[in-house]
């Protein structure tokens, strides 16, 4: 109901939009005046093609056409209807369906306008090519800017479509990459948690054939035994379950390199990447311990305690050096049974992993840039920072997107946090990872490849309509060239007509005023009467001859309407500027007193030789 509200006022303003140049064009002078039934006639076709503009735009278009064809045949251009021509010729590029009607429309009145020019008695010449580049300019032109716009406007929407068909296909492809990551996550659980029940199952096993154990304590051993084999092998259905189809059973043991093996490694290819106690972080992570650097401070070397181990790093490790270890060196980062705040073996692997891929990401995408580690353990649990800076040139490859969403998976399903992006100039990856995982909340589906690669080392993730659609949109620097060069077109053909229509009008004498000249009038007397101006290249070629005595002849148009050729008034006056001469001077191709403008009666006093 809305909409069909919405319509029809538009429908009621367009009306009242085009209703007036058919208003005030007469009165103006602008047009040949119209009785009064013409007038209201033609505002009523005008309401009718603005209620079909939409439904039937073909229809409208001749509606309007006919009231031109009727005003200025076969110019087609009029002050009245000329707008009104060209919007409805907008409209329907604009909402027609198919071009062939539009085409069938036009080609109509092109044999119209020949029709009549060539039962006319005008130039043909003259009125064919004002009838062509009236047909051009003000009927073709608009159209094909109404298809344009009408096919812009369908891309636009199918471009729409496809990226939200883009976003869709990146939403599932996220969702298998985070199920495999889940996949994956109970596969490390079966290793650790298999692991444990073997060691239960075999310890078990081993106290059931103990000597000094009584039966009774005999018989509970072996049913444990029994309920540890058989964990374990439900443990490994249900992971079997979760694994797909045609994912390849990993072959790989799981990692045991420490955070400070990981660093030295990729030092030592090459990377320049260092270990700190602490990076500039405005909000520190909740439990950590040791040395913290101020916001805003420069990261330095690391500041060693008396063992040569970074403070913040081993502030939380309550147990010796061990033999071996060389003093200055960071001690292996998450080693089994090293103090009594160890993290899991999960927990450990994660932050290795956190690591492992923040290195791999900093390598990919800013290889030159310095990246700084701060591993920190507490009673809590690890908080892992990589800092990374910004590239020095721009990245060579196209990362895949799922590194960082994957860790972002791993971390949250242990209860802990997980925050990569921007961080002043530089990126930084920044987890926090429980000492003794609790299952934390479900991951939400990150969008698949939605990584820039030009903004970071890893990639600032953005939505995945910013980063599907933004191709869609065309380029904000370009609209103002596309739309300012048309308008400014627009508007010096819209000023050189209007002026031209203008000026004309100026140059109008009545037939009325023309018949009550009277020889031997001034030319003072007379002004009054004339209009402003006379024509400024009058049609000497097809005057009569110049009267003797004439010191001064002037022309004036008959006849108001544009585009087209009409007949003239020239008043010949002497030197003393007295009137002794007024003549008719006819269309273009006769050579006798052409017709009056009021379509059939004879112009007075005219004549070949004019009156005197």
């Amino acid at each position: 109901m809305g909409r069909v509200r919405d319509a029809g006022w538009a429908a009621v303003g367009l009306w009242a939009v085009l209703a007036v140049p058919v208003l005030v064009a007469d009165p103006l002078g602008f047009d040949e005046p119209r009785p009064w039934w013409q007038q209201t006639g033609a505002l009523v076709v005008l309401a009718v093609a603005a209620v079909l503009r939409r439904a039937r735009p073909v229809t409208a278009f001749l509606l309007v056409a006919s009231l031109s064809v009727a005003a200025a045949a076969p110019a087609l251009l009029t002050a009245a209807f000329g707008p009104s021509l060209a919007a409805f010729a907008l409209l329907m590029g604009l909402w027609a369906d198919r071009t062939g009607p539009a085409l069938a429309a036009f080609g109509a009145l092109l044999a119209l306008g020949g029709a009549r020019i060539a039962v006319r008695n005008v130039d043909p010449v003259t009125e064919a090519l004002v009838l062509v580049a009236a047909l051009l300019f003000v009927v073709v032109l608009p159209w094909l800017g109404g298809r344009n716009r009408r096919q812009g406007r369908a891309l636009a929407e199918a471009g729409w479509a496809r990226a939200q068909q883009l976003e869709r296909e990146q939403r599932i492809v996220a969702d298998r990459a985070r199920l495999r990551e889940r996949a994956r996550i109970a596969q490390d659980m079966h290793d650790s948690l298999g692991h444990e029940l073997s060691l239960i199952a075999l310890r078990a096993g081993a106290l059931q054939v103990a000597r000094d154990l009584p039966p009774r304590h005999r018989a509970a051993t072996a049913e444990l035994r029994s309920a540890a084999a058989e964990a374990t092998d439900r443990l490994h259905a249900i992971i079997g379950v979760l694994r797909e189809p045609d994912e390849p059973l990993p072959l790989t043991p799981v990692p045991t390199d420490s955070v400070a093996s990981l660093v030295r490694r990729a030092a030592a290819s090459g990377m320049p990447v260092r270990m700190v106690d602490a990076v500039p972080d405005p909000e520190p992570p909740p439990g950590v311990t040791g040395v913290t650097a101020a916001p805003g401070a420069p990261v330095g070397p690391a500041v060693r305690g008396e063992d040569g181990v970074p403070r913040a790093y081993g502030a939380a490790r309550r147990h010796p050096r061990t033999p071996g270890e060389e003093a200055g060196a960071p001690r292996a980062y998450g080693s089994a049974g090293e103090g009594p705040d160890v993290p899991s073996p999960l927990a450990e692997q994660v932050a290795r992993g956190v690591v492992q891929e923040a290195l791999t990401n900093a390598a990919k995408h800013a290889p030159g840039a310095p990246v700084t580690v701060c591993a920190v353990r507490d009673p809590l649990g690890t908080t892992v920072t990589v800092v990374s800076g910004p590239p020095r040139d721009a990245p060579v490859t196209v990362p895949g997107g799922f590194g960082l969403p994957g860790l972002r998976a791993r971390v949250t399903a242990l209860g802990g946090t997980f925050e990569a992006g921007r961080h002043g100039t530089d990126f930084r990856v920044h987890a926090r990872i429980p000492g003794h995982p609790a299952p934390g909340p479900t991951p939400e589906p990150t969008p698949g490849p939605n990584v820039e690669p030009a903004s970071g080392p890893v990639g600032a993730a953005r939505s995945p309509a910013g980063a599907v659609t933004a191709s869609v949109r065309p380029p904000r620097r370009t609209l103002p060239a596309v739309v300012a060069v048309p308008a400014a077109g627009a508007v010096f053909l819209g000023g050189a007509l209007a002026w031209y229509a203008y000026a004309e009008a100026r140059t109008v004498l009545a037939p009325s005023v023309y018949a009550g000249l009277r020889p031997g009038t001034t030319l003072d007397a007379l002004r009054a009467e004339l209009p402003e101006r006379a024509v400024p290249d009058p049609p000497r070629d097809r005057a009569p001859a110049v009267p003797a005595g004439a010191d001064e002849c002037r022309y004036y148009r008959a006849d108001g309407e544009l585009f087209t050729t009409v007949p003239y008034f020239r008043l010949c006056f002497d030197g003393d500027g007295v009137l002794i001469a007024k003549d008719v001077v006819p269309r273009a191709t006769t050579g006798r007193a052409g017709p009056a403008p009021d379509h059939g009666a004879r112009l007075p006093g005219a004549s070949s030789g004019g009156v005197r």
